[in-house]
């Protein structure tokens, strides 16, 4: 799990930044008894607790195989980040929804509003710093891709769920502040509920997008067409092999890929002469291509291969759902 150093640079500056920012806004709202400065205190507590939910995930993905686990623990990641987006939704989500529910039916002026003005302006601040922490390193992971086809095809979540965390929070403040002047300039304190009644549908949908992202690598998705096509590239080379059929391949972790190999070895070879050239494409594949950490060969036909190759495509034929 080397290729984890800027993922983690970016959920300890979110670590930092919403924990003062949650301890800051529970004051607010004891003082205020605002419901939208109430609802952003535990968005902010929800985020912090995130952030050491994926440290975690992460130091469990990096343990090494073992015999319970043969191939690694790599999806602990992947199961954390679910469990994330499930913390978004239930408690952010639900508790900002309840809040605005109840301030809704029994309102009350908020007080002290200028503190409240005070600490938005300041965790705007420091949200926006953890922001772009976290903008700058999944700007940098996402190459030339657009902005959803690079989420969409990430396999490492921790960076995209705290960028979009962050965005949630601060599009949660701008609408906490809207929420909180509108109550006070037009004297309905019920705006103030409304306020958290959408900081709570903010956080619902980054939830449900968060948890759709999350379910599919906790199924298993393949590595990109790129790197099935350099692992065929590699198993063609070899003087054993007549033809590379294809690839079957699952992520078990960001940078931990398992492949099925479906090889049409050379009619002359022996028994030795085939183990010995399955022993050099993963000797190879070490080298060249370190992500694929557990390696299967198939001695198939290429006919017997296109053939369940076009089984599988006809089952994920979203048009026979």
């Amino acid at each position: 799990m080397a290729g984890h150093g800027g993922s983690k640079k970016v959920i300890y500056a979110a670590l930092a930044g919403n924990l003062a920012i949650a301890l800051t806004k529970f004051a607010a709202a004891f003082f205020t008894g605002s419901s939208a400065m109430l609802s952003e205190g535990v968005h902010s507590l929800v985020d912090t607790g995130n952030g050491g939910l994926l440290l975690y995930g992460m130091r469990r993905a990096a343990r090494p195989p073992d015999r319970t686990h043969p191939l690694g623990y790599g999806r602990e990641l992947y199961f954390w980040s679910f469990i994330v987006a499930l913390l978004v939704f239930a408690v952010g989500a639900g508790v900002s929804f309840y809040e605005g529910v109840i301030h809704i039916m029994a309102p009350e002026p908020v007080a002290n509003a200028e503190v409240t003005y005070i600490v938005l302006a300041l965790s705007f601040l420091f949200e926006g710093s953890s922001w772009l922490v976290a903008l700058k390193e999944f700007r940098r992971e996402k190459g030339k891709q657009g902005w959803l086809r690079a989420v969409q095809s990430s396999k490492d979540p921790s960076v995209y769920t705290v960028l979009f965390e962050d965005s949630a929070a601060l599009l949660g403040l701008i609408v906490a502040f809207a929420g909180i002047l509108a109550s006070e300039l037009l004297e309905m304190p019920e705006l103030d509920g409304a306020a958290s009644i959408g900081i709570g549908l903010i956080l619902g949908a980054t939830a449900a997008f968060l948890a759709r992202e999350s379910k599919g690598l906790l199924i298993g998705e393949p590595a990109s067409p790129e790197v099935q096509r350099q692992v065929l590239a590699i198993a063609q080379h070899d003087p054993a092999v007549q033809r590379a059929n294809g690839v079957l391949t699952v992520h078990m972790g960001p940078t931990e890929i398992v492949a099925g190999l479906s090889i049409e070895f050379e009619d002359h070879l022996t028994a030795p002469e085939i183990e010995a050239c399955v022993e050099r494409l993963e000797a190879k594949l070490k080298e060249e291509m370190p992500e694929i950490t557990r390696l299967f060969v198939k001695p198939q036909t290429s006919g017997t291969w296109e053939k369940r190759r076009k089984l599988i495509e006809t089952a994920s034929d979203p048009a026979l759902d």
